[in-house]
Protein backbone atom coordinates (compact mmCIF):
# COMPACT_ATOMS: atom_id res chain seq x y z
CA UNK A 1 0.00 0.00 0.00
CA UNK A 2 1.68 3.26 -0.78
CA UNK A 3 1.57 6.78 0.85
CA UNK A 4 0.75 10.01 -0.44
CA UNK A 5 2.57 13.29 1.21
CA UNK A 6 0.28 16.57 1.09
CA UNK A 7 0.56 19.74 2.45
CA UNK A 8 -2.63 20.93 3.92
CA UNK A 9 -2.45 24.17 5.84
CA UNK A 10 1.40 24.05 5.90
CA UNK A 11 1.25 20.43 7.84
CA UNK A 12 2.40 17.41 6.01
CA UNK A 13 0.12 15.21 5.95
CA UNK A 14 -0.12 11.47 4.69
CA UNK A 15 -3.01 9.28 3.34
CA UNK A 16 -2.78 5.79 2.44
CA UNK A 17 -3.38 4.52 -0.93
CA UNK A 18 -4.82 1.47 -1.16
CA UNK A 19 -5.25 -0.99 -4.23
CA UNK A 20 -8.65 -0.08 -5.21
CA UNK A 21 -7.47 3.32 -5.55
CA UNK A 22 -7.99 5.56 -8.92
CA UNK A 23 -5.49 8.19 -8.09
CA UNK A 24 -3.44 9.13 -11.09
CA UNK A 25 -6.22 7.47 -13.57
CA UNK A 26 -7.99 9.42 -16.26
CA UNK A 27 -11.08 10.96 -14.84
CA UNK A 28 -14.23 11.35 -17.21
CA UNK A 29 -16.22 14.64 -15.67
CA UNK A 30 -19.38 13.88 -17.86
CA UNK A 31 -18.79 12.14 -21.14
CA UNK A 32 -20.27 8.42 -19.79
CA UNK A 33 -23.79 9.72 -19.37
CA UNK A 34 -25.80 6.91 -20.96
CA UNK A 35 -27.91 8.82 -23.25
CA UNK A 36 -28.30 6.72 -26.13
CA UNK A 37 -25.32 5.09 -26.43
CA UNK A 38 -23.27 8.04 -25.81
CA UNK A 39 -22.34 11.22 -23.38
CA UNK A 40 -22.40 14.48 -23.12
CA UNK A 41 -20.58 17.38 -20.83
CA UNK A 42 -17.09 16.92 -21.16
CA UNK A 43 -15.36 18.54 -24.56
CA UNK A 44 -15.66 16.29 -27.26
CA UNK A 45 -18.59 13.94 -25.51
CA UNK A 46 -21.82 16.04 -25.84
CA UNK A 47 -23.70 13.58 -28.70
CA UNK A 48 -23.93 16.79 -30.56
CA UNK A 49 -26.55 17.76 -28.40
CA UNK A 50 -27.05 21.69 -28.11
CA UNK A 51 -29.16 24.06 -26.08
CA UNK A 52 -31.35 26.34 -27.56
CA UNK A 53 -30.46 29.53 -29.66
CA UNK A 54 -31.12 31.95 -26.61
CA UNK A 55 -30.18 29.92 -24.00
CA UNK A 56 -28.04 31.48 -20.84
CA UNK A 57 -25.54 27.59 -21.32
CA UNK A 58 -22.45 27.67 -22.59
CA UNK A 59 -21.52 24.36 -23.90
CA UNK A 60 -17.72 23.10 -23.51
CA UNK A 61 -15.45 24.65 -26.47
CA UNK A 62 -12.48 22.00 -25.82
CA UNK A 63 -9.89 21.30 -25.97
CA UNK A 64 -10.49 18.31 -23.84
CA UNK A 65 -8.23 18.32 -20.93
CA UNK A 66 -6.29 15.27 -19.96
CA UNK A 67 -7.72 15.25 -16.11
CA UNK A 68 -6.18 12.59 -13.40
CA UNK A 69 -7.82 11.35 -10.57
CA UNK A 70 -6.40 13.34 -7.21
CA UNK A 71 -9.20 12.12 -5.13
CA UNK A 72 -12.60 9.89 -4.74
CA UNK A 73 -15.19 11.44 -2.62
CA UNK A 74 -17.28 8.83 -0.66
CA UNK A 75 -20.29 9.58 -3.03
CA UNK A 76 -17.87 8.47 -5.96
CA UNK A 77 -17.13 11.97 -7.57
CA UNK A 78 -13.76 12.65 -8.39
CA UNK A 79 -11.50 15.67 -7.88
CA UNK A 80 -9.21 15.40 -11.11
CA UNK A 81 -5.94 17.36 -11.93
CA UNK A 82 -4.46 18.57 -14.33
CA UNK A 83 -1.25 20.47 -15.37
CA UNK A 84 -2.43 23.67 -17.51
CA UNK A 85 -0.45 26.83 -19.59
CA UNK A 86 -3.01 29.84 -19.00
CA UNK A 87 -3.24 31.77 -23.04
CA UNK A 88 -3.10 35.05 -21.73
CA UNK A 89 -1.07 34.81 -18.42
CA UNK A 90 1.60 32.12 -20.17
CA UNK A 91 1.65 30.62 -16.22
CA UNK A 92 1.98 26.79 -15.94
CA UNK A 93 0.31 25.23 -12.90
CA UNK A 94 -2.18 23.20 -11.48
CA UNK A 95 -5.70 22.98 -11.35
CA UNK A 96 -7.94 20.56 -9.48
CA UNK A 97 -11.14 20.28 -10.70
CA UNK A 98 -14.68 18.98 -9.04
CA UNK A 99 -17.87 18.27 -10.21
CA UNK A 100 -21.26 17.43 -8.34
CA UNK A 101 -22.85 14.53 -8.93
CA UNK A 102 -26.05 16.59 -10.94
CA UNK A 103 -23.60 17.35 -13.24
CA UNK A 104 -24.11 13.62 -15.09
CA UNK A 105 -27.65 13.50 -14.68
CA UNK A 106 -29.87 12.70 -17.46
CA UNK A 107 -32.05 15.54 -16.26
CA UNK A 108 -28.98 18.22 -16.27
CA UNK A 109 -27.07 17.23 -19.42
CA UNK A 110 -27.79 20.29 -21.72
CA UNK A 111 -27.86 22.58 -18.36
CA UNK A 112 -25.05 25.14 -17.42
CA UNK A 113 -23.28 24.35 -13.87
CA UNK A 114 -22.41 27.38 -11.79
CA UNK A 115 -18.50 28.01 -10.82
CA UNK A 116 -16.80 28.38 -7.75
CA UNK A 117 -13.00 29.10 -7.82
CA UNK A 118 -11.96 28.36 -4.69
CA UNK A 119 -8.00 29.79 -3.82
CA UNK A 120 -6.60 28.97 -0.19
CA UNK A 121 -4.54 30.90 1.95
CA UNK A 122 -0.86 30.11 3.14
CA UNK A 123 1.82 29.68 0.25
CA UNK A 124 -0.71 28.12 -2.32
CA UNK A 125 1.90 26.46 -4.02
CA UNK A 126 2.44 23.44 -4.80
CA UNK A 127 -1.27 22.10 -3.71
CA UNK A 128 -4.52 24.24 -3.23
CA UNK A 129 -5.82 22.92 -0.18
CA UNK A 130 -9.06 23.07 -1.01
CA UNK A 131 -8.40 19.83 -3.04
CA UNK A 132 -7.95 17.52 0.07
CA UNK A 133 -11.27 15.26 0.83
CA UNK A 134 -10.33 16.40 4.48
CA UNK A 135 -11.88 19.74 4.32
CA UNK A 136 -14.71 18.59 3.64
CA UNK A 137 -15.98 21.47 0.47
CA UNK A 138 -16.56 19.11 -2.09
CA UNK A 139 -18.76 16.79 0.04
CA UNK A 140 -20.23 19.75 2.04
CA UNK A 141 -21.65 21.45 -1.37
CA UNK A 142 -22.95 18.07 -2.51
CA UNK A 143 -24.58 17.55 0.84
CA UNK A 144 -26.00 21.34 0.60
CA UNK A 145 -26.89 21.41 -3.05
CA UNK A 146 -29.42 18.38 -2.06
CA UNK A 147 -30.31 20.56 1.14
CA UNK A 148 -31.26 23.49 -1.06
CA UNK A 149 -28.92 25.55 1.13
CA UNK A 150 -26.13 25.67 -2.21
CA UNK A 151 -25.88 25.78 -6.15
CA UNK A 152 -24.68 22.29 -7.30
CA UNK A 153 -21.26 24.06 -8.23
CA UNK A 154 -18.42 22.72 -10.19
CA UNK A 155 -15.19 23.54 -8.00
CA UNK A 156 -12.31 25.02 -9.41
CA UNK A 157 -8.77 24.96 -7.05
CA UNK A 158 -6.03 26.09 -8.61
CA UNK A 159 -2.35 27.08 -7.10
CA UNK A 160 -2.64 30.52 -5.91
CA UNK A 161 1.38 31.29 -6.58
CA UNK A 162 3.87 30.94 -8.63
CA UNK A 163 6.23 29.09 -6.48
CA UNK A 164 6.44 28.43 -2.34
CA UNK A 165 8.02 31.67 -1.10
CA UNK A 166 6.07 31.93 2.23
CA UNK A 167 5.49 34.41 3.44
CA UNK A 168 5.93 35.95 0.05
CA UNK A 169 2.58 36.29 -1.98
CA UNK A 170 1.93 37.29 -5.20
CA UNK A 171 -1.47 38.83 -3.91
CA UNK A 172 -3.52 37.15 -7.30
CA UNK A 173 -2.29 40.07 -8.78
CA UNK A 174 -0.40 41.11 -12.32
CA UNK A 175 2.89 42.80 -10.49
CA UNK A 176 4.97 44.30 -12.51
CA UNK A 177 7.87 41.89 -13.77
CA UNK A 178 6.60 38.81 -11.99
CA UNK A 179 4.37 36.01 -13.11
CA UNK A 180 0.67 36.96 -14.10
CA UNK A 181 -1.30 35.52 -11.20
CA UNK A 182 -4.21 37.61 -11.77
CA UNK A 183 -4.52 36.96 -14.88
CA UNK A 184 -4.22 33.46 -14.71
CA UNK A 185 -6.84 33.41 -11.95
CA UNK A 186 -9.42 35.86 -13.76
CA UNK A 187 -8.76 35.09 -17.32
CA UNK A 188 -7.14 31.29 -17.83
CA UNK A 189 -8.32 29.26 -14.88
CA UNK A 190 -11.92 30.53 -16.15
CA UNK A 191 -10.94 29.59 -19.62
CA UNK A 192 -10.17 25.92 -18.33
CA UNK A 193 -13.74 25.23 -17.17
CA UNK A 194 -15.27 26.62 -20.26
CA UNK A 195 -13.37 24.58 -21.92
CA UNK A 196 -13.82 21.37 -20.85
CA UNK A 197 -17.29 21.98 -18.82
CA UNK A 198 -21.41 23.25 -19.44
CA UNK A 199 -21.62 26.47 -17.87
CA UNK A 200 -23.41 29.61 -17.22
CA UNK A 201 -22.33 32.21 -19.77
CA UNK A 202 -23.52 35.39 -17.81
CA UNK A 203 -21.51 36.57 -14.68
CA UNK A 204 -24.26 35.33 -12.99
CA UNK A 205 -22.55 31.34 -13.26
CA UNK A 206 -19.35 32.32 -11.64
CA UNK A 207 -18.19 33.15 -8.28
CA UNK A 208 -15.01 33.48 -6.11
CA UNK A 209 -14.28 32.18 -2.57
CA UNK A 210 -11.31 32.01 -0.59
CA UNK A 211 -9.85 32.16 2.81
CA UNK A 212 -7.05 34.47 4.47
CA UNK A 213 -4.63 35.84 0.82
CA UNK A 214 -6.87 33.31 -1.08
CA UNK A 215 -9.80 35.44 0.38
CA UNK A 216 -7.99 38.50 -0.62
CA UNK A 217 -7.25 37.29 -4.25
CA UNK A 218 -10.98 36.39 -4.91
CA UNK A 219 -12.46 39.83 -3.09
CA UNK A 220 -10.43 41.44 -5.27
CA UNK A 221 -11.13 39.54 -8.38
CA UNK A 222 -14.86 40.38 -8.23
CA UNK A 223 -14.64 43.70 -7.29
CA UNK A 224 -11.48 44.10 -10.02
CA UNK A 225 -13.67 42.60 -12.34
CA UNK A 226 -17.40 42.53 -11.82
CA UNK A 227 -18.49 42.00 -15.43
CA UNK A 228 -17.56 38.47 -15.36
CA UNK A 229 -17.72 37.65 -11.54
CA UNK A 230 -20.70 38.75 -9.15
CA UNK A 231 -20.04 36.85 -5.92
CA UNK A 232 -17.20 35.80 -3.46
CA UNK A 233 -17.13 34.27 0.32
CA UNK A 234 -13.96 36.29 1.34
CA UNK A 235 -12.65 34.42 4.75
CA UNK A 236 -10.43 35.37 7.58
CA UNK A 237 -9.53 37.80 4.61
CA UNK A 238 -6.38 40.57 4.11
CA UNK A 239 -8.27 44.07 2.80
CA UNK A 240 -5.78 45.59 0.86
CA UNK A 241 -2.92 44.27 -1.06
CA UNK A 242 0.74 44.23 1.14
CA UNK A 243 3.22 41.75 -0.89
CA UNK A 244 6.55 43.52 -0.84
CA UNK A 245 6.76 42.63 -4.46
CA UNK A 246 4.94 45.95 -4.89
CA UNK A 247 8.10 48.08 -4.40
CA UNK A 248 7.79 50.62 -6.49
CA UNK A 249 4.99 50.31 -8.49
CA UNK A 250 2.37 52.53 -6.16
CA UNK A 251 -0.15 52.73 -9.63
CA UNK A 252 -0.32 49.63 -10.27
CA UNK A 253 -0.60 48.39 -6.10
CA UNK A 254 -3.86 50.98 -6.29
CA UNK A 255 -5.31 49.24 -9.39
CA UNK A 256 -4.95 46.29 -6.55
CA UNK A 257 -6.66 47.36 -3.63
CA UNK A 258 -9.98 46.50 -3.00
CA UNK A 259 -11.08 49.80 -1.33
CA UNK A 260 -9.88 51.86 -4.49
CA UNK A 261 -11.38 49.43 -6.36
CA UNK A 262 -14.90 49.63 -4.09
CA UNK A 263 -15.04 53.65 -4.40
CA UNK A 264 -14.56 53.12 -8.18
CA UNK A 265 -17.60 50.55 -8.15
CA UNK A 266 -19.64 52.99 -6.60
CA UNK A 267 -18.84 55.65 -8.36
CA UNK A 268 -19.65 54.04 -11.63
CA UNK A 269 -23.00 52.79 -10.07
CA UNK A 270 -22.63 48.96 -11.17
CA UNK A 271 -22.45 46.11 -12.04
CA UNK A 272 -23.77 44.86 -8.41
CA UNK A 273 -21.44 42.70 -6.42
CA UNK A 274 -22.08 40.19 -3.46
CA UNK A 275 -19.56 39.71 -1.31
CA UNK A 276 -20.04 37.32 2.12
CA UNK A 277 -17.16 38.20 4.84
CA UNK A 278 -16.55 35.18 7.15
CA UNK A 279 -14.43 35.33 10.15
CA UNK A 280 -14.36 33.53 13.45
CA UNK A 281 -14.76 34.44 16.64
CA UNK A 282 -10.60 33.69 17.95
CA UNK A 283 -9.58 36.06 14.57
CA UNK A 284 -8.72 38.84 16.93
CA UNK A 285 -6.09 40.80 13.68
CA UNK A 286 -8.85 40.21 10.98
CA UNK A 287 -11.88 41.65 12.93
CA UNK A 288 -11.29 45.04 12.88
CA UNK A 289 -10.14 45.10 8.85
CA UNK A 290 -13.57 43.25 7.69
CA UNK A 291 -15.53 45.23 10.15
CA UNK A 292 -14.05 48.43 8.96
CA UNK A 293 -14.52 47.57 5.25
CA UNK A 294 -18.10 46.77 5.92
CA UNK A 295 -18.53 49.76 7.19
CA UNK A 296 -17.21 52.15 4.78
CA UNK A 297 -18.36 50.00 1.65
CA UNK A 298 -20.85 47.53 2.44
CA UNK A 299 -24.14 48.03 1.19
CA UNK A 300 -23.95 51.09 -0.47
CA UNK A 301 -24.68 51.49 -3.91
CA UNK A 302 -23.48 47.86 -5.96
CA UNK A 303 -21.77 46.68 -2.93
CA UNK A 304 -23.86 43.94 -1.23
CA UNK A 305 -21.88 42.48 2.00
CA UNK A 306 -22.42 39.52 3.73
CA UNK A 307 -21.40 39.45 7.78
CA UNK A 308 -20.84 35.66 8.78
CA UNK A 309 -19.53 35.56 12.58
CA UNK A 310 -18.44 31.66 13.10
CA UNK A 311 -18.59 31.11 17.04
CA UNK A 312 -15.25 29.31 18.17
CA UNK A 313 -13.66 29.81 14.66
CA UNK A 314 -10.17 30.83 14.40
CA UNK A 315 -8.00 31.63 10.64
CA UNK A 316 -8.60 27.86 9.38
CA UNK A 317 -10.11 26.45 6.51
CA UNK A 318 -12.56 23.96 8.86
CA UNK A 319 -14.05 26.58 10.82
CA UNK A 320 -14.53 28.93 7.44
CA UNK A 321 -16.56 25.66 6.46
CA UNK A 322 -18.95 26.08 9.06
CA UNK A 323 -19.52 29.19 8.19
CA UNK A 324 -20.66 28.47 4.94
CA UNK A 325 -23.10 25.75 6.13
CA UNK A 326 -24.41 28.56 8.68
CA UNK A 327 -25.02 30.83 5.67
CA UNK A 328 -22.60 32.16 3.48
CA UNK A 329 -23.01 29.74 0.65
CA UNK A 330 -27.22 30.15 0.71
CA UNK A 331 -26.47 34.00 0.67
CA UNK A 332 -24.19 33.83 -2.53
CA UNK A 333 -26.05 31.11 -3.77
CA UNK A 334 -29.56 32.99 -3.71
CA UNK A 335 -27.72 35.27 -5.82
CA UNK A 336 -26.59 33.36 -8.98
CA UNK A 337 -28.00 30.58 -11.22
CA UNK A 338 -27.91 27.20 -11.30
CA UNK A 339 -28.98 24.43 -13.60
CA UNK A 340 -32.44 24.00 -15.01
CA UNK A 341 -33.21 20.20 -15.56
CA UNK A 342 -35.14 19.19 -18.26
CA UNK A 343 -38.71 19.20 -18.53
Amino acid sequence: MAVLGLITGGVLKYFEIGPFSRKGEPVSFGQDIPANGTGGGQAGGNDGAKPAADSKVAMPTGPAAAFKNANTLSDGTEIGVVTYTGKKSGFTGKVWVWAPKQYKEEQYRNSGFPVLIALPGGPGFPVNYWMGTDLGLESSVAKWSKEGKSKPFIIAMPVLNPQNADPLYWDGSDIPGQPKMGTWLTEDVPQLIKENFRTIKSRDGWAFMGSSTGGFAGLKAVLKHPDKFKAVIASGPDIVPDSRLWNGHPKEKAANNPEVLSKQLIAKGGPEVYLAFQYGTLEGSVKPKVDKYIATYGNKGPIHTHLQVIQGGSHNAKSYVKGMDEGSIKWISDQMVGPVPAS
